[in-house]
C-alpha cells in the first residue's frame, strides 16, 4: 500500500499511521490543507475490511473537509481520522485515550471532532490526553441537531431552485436513507414543515419511530433512491450515487447528510445530464462544523442565535451553486469544487 497512488491522494499535507500495542489501536490522521488554518474534521470508527479501505475514506473525508470549511467561510483547512474497529465492541475508554495521543502527536495541525461511532462522551476521552479536540461536554456538544438544520435549509434551497416552491416544503416528497441522529432529525423538521417522508433504516426501531411520530412510509433499504419523490436525500454512508444508483433515482433532486454520496466526481456530471438537481455534500451538511466554530474550543461562545443566522448561509450558498451551475451548463458539485478552491488556494 502506497499512500500517493492511493485513487483519493489530493496533495494531502500529512497522512499519520498510528498503533498502540496496549489497547491494539490502529488509525489513520489525514490531513488534506491548512491554507485558511488548523484541520478540522471528525474521527470516524469503523469496521474497515482493511487499511487500504480505511486510508481511502480518510483521504476522501479529509480531502471534503477542506471544501466544506472553505465554503462555509470559516478559518479552517480540512482533516479527517479513522480508527478501524466496530464502536460496538472495540471502543474502550483507553482506545479513546490512545487515539488521543495519536491526535496529539500532530501538535494542532489537526483537531478532532465527533464522527461515526464516536459520542461526546469519547471526545471527553481524548480530551485527557490532548487539547486538539472538540465537540466535548464542555465546549460545544452533539453537533447533529445543527447538521440537521443546515440540510433542512439545504433542501429548501433545492426545492425552490427546482421545483419552484418558494412557499416551504408542505406536500414536498422526501425519502430519507438513514435515520440515525441527523437523519432523524432532519426527519423531524421535514415533518414540521409538511413534508411527506418515505424512510429507509437497517434499525428497525428508527423505522419504527419514524413511521409512528412522522407517519413515514417504510420502503426497503435497497428502494429507497428509487421512490418516486421530489427529493432523495442520504444521510448514512457515502457513493450511494454510482454506476447502478444513478439510473435508477426517483428523485428530481439528491439532498443529504451523507459525506461522499458520489462514487466518482463523474457521477455529479451524470445527475446533471439527466436533469436531477444535486446538492453537494460537503455544502449541505457542514452544520456540525459551522456549530464547533461558534464554540468555545475556538474562542467562541455557542450563542445559538448566532449558530443559526450562520447555518442560515447554506441555503443562500446552495442557491449560488445551483445559479452558477446553470449558467455555466456545468455540474453543481464541478462548480462548488471551484468556488471553494478560489478561496483555500488563495490563502
Amino acid at each position: 500500500m502506497t499512500v500517493y497512488a492511493a485513487p483519493a491522494f489530493d496533495e494531502h499535507e500529512n497522512v499519520v499511521f498510528g498503533f498502540d500495542r496496549e489497547t491494539g489501536l490502529r488509525a489513520i490522521i489525514a490531513i488534506h490543507n491548512t491554507n485558511l488554518g488548523p484541520a478540522v474534521g471528525g474521527c470516524r470508527m469503523w469496521p474497515y475490511p482493511d487499511e487500504v479501505a480505511a486510508l481511502e475514506d480518510a483521504l476522501r473525508l479529509s480531502r471534503g473537509m477542506t471544501y466544506k470549511s472553505a465554503l462555509a467561510g470559516l478559518p479552517f483547512g480540512g482533516g479527517k481520522s479513522v480508527i478501524i474497529g466496530d464502536a460496538r465492541k472495540d471502543k474502550t475508554p483507553a482506545l479513546m485515550r490512545a487515539m488521543g495521543r495519536i491526535v496529539d502527536s500532530v501538535a494542532g495541525r489537526y483537531v478532532a471532532a465527533e464522527d461515526i461511532g464516536m459520542t461526546v462522551a469519547d471526545m471527553d476521552e481524548m480530551a485527557k490526553v490532548t487539547k486538539h479536540v472538540t465537540g466535548t461536554s464542555a465546549t460545544s456538544g452533539n453537533p447533529s441537531p445543527f447538521t440537521g438544520y443546515g440540510v433542512f435549509q439545504g433542501i429548501r434551497a433545492a426545492v425552490a431552485h427546482k421545483l419552484g416552491h418558494n412557499d416551504g416544503l408542505a406536500d414536498v416528497q422526501v425519502a430519507i436513507q438513514g435515520l440515525g441522529a441527523v437523519g432523524f432529525d432532519l426527519a423531524r423538521r421535514l415533518h414540521d414543515a409538511g413534508a411527506r417522508l418515505h424512510v429507509a433504516d437497517i434499525n428497525g426501531e428508527a423505522i419504527a419511530r419514524a413511521v409512528d411520530a412522522f407517519g413515514a412510509v417504510p420502503v426497503d433499504t435497497h428502494d429507497i433512491h428509487a421512490a418516486d419523490v421530489d427529493v432523495f436525500a442520504p444521510c448514512a454512508l457515502g457513493a450511494v450515487i454510482n454506476d447502478r444508483s444513478v439510473g435508477e433515482l426517483g428523485a428530481k433532486i439528491v439532498a443529504g447528510s451523507a459525506n461522499n454520496q458520489l462514487a466518482e466526481d463523474r457521477h455529479g456530471a451524470e445527475l446533471a445530464a439527466r436533469g436531477i438537481l444535486y446538492a453537494p455534500d460537503y455544502v449541505i451538511n457542514a452544520g456540525g462544523i459551522i456549530e464547533i466554530a461558534h464554540g468555545a474550543d475556538f474562542g467562541g461562545t455557542h450563542d445559538e442565535a448566532t449558530i443559526f443566522a450562520h447555518l442560515d448561509r447554506i441555503h443562500d450558498t446552495l442557491l449560488e451553486i445551483f445559479e452558477r451551475a446553470d449558467a455555466e451548463g456545468a455540474a453543481t458539485n464541478f462548480v462548488a469544487d471551484q468556488m471553494a478552491e478560489e478561496r483555500f488556494r488563495a490563502a
